[in-house]
């Protein structure tokens, strides 16, 4: 089963998250899939610079691994936002949620456990 690694990417206070449109659209935790001889980190670290454009620095994880599908788990984590602004390219909207705007329901499915956990965090 290969994991996607999804970020939980806060700056002064507030979640950066993205939308994905489509009839399952939601809101997601920005992020991708583990590559061979990468850590969960590493790939953190290398998605978010290629989808946001953004450097940052990984930090605890949000809880363990929930299952999507039979080929895929998804892995969320906590991180703080080194450098850069976030460039919209791959999704239909870029946002940040502060602590009292998170509410799971419009998140997708996978991403809701780590909605609730984000929450004590911030």
């Amino acid at each position: 089963m290969q994991t996607v690694v999804g970020v939980a990417a806060v700056r002064d206070g507030l979640v950066l998250a993205a939308y994905r449109a489509g009839p399952d659209g939601g809101w997601e935790f920005p992020g991708g899939k583990v590559e061979p001889g990468e850590t969960e980190e590493q790939a953190a670290v290398r998605e978010i610079r290629e989808e946001l454009d953004l450097e940052i620095k990984v930090g605890t994880s949000l809880g363990p691994p929930v299952v999507i599908s039979e080929h895929y788990r998804l892995h969320v984590y906590l991180a703080s936002i080194v450098a850069g602004e976030p460039v919209l390219r791959e999704h239909a909207e870029l946002r940040w949620f502060g602590r009292d705007e998170l509410d799971a329901s419009e998140w997708l499915v996978p991403d809701r456990p780590f909605v609730r956990e984000l929450f004590r965090h911030l």
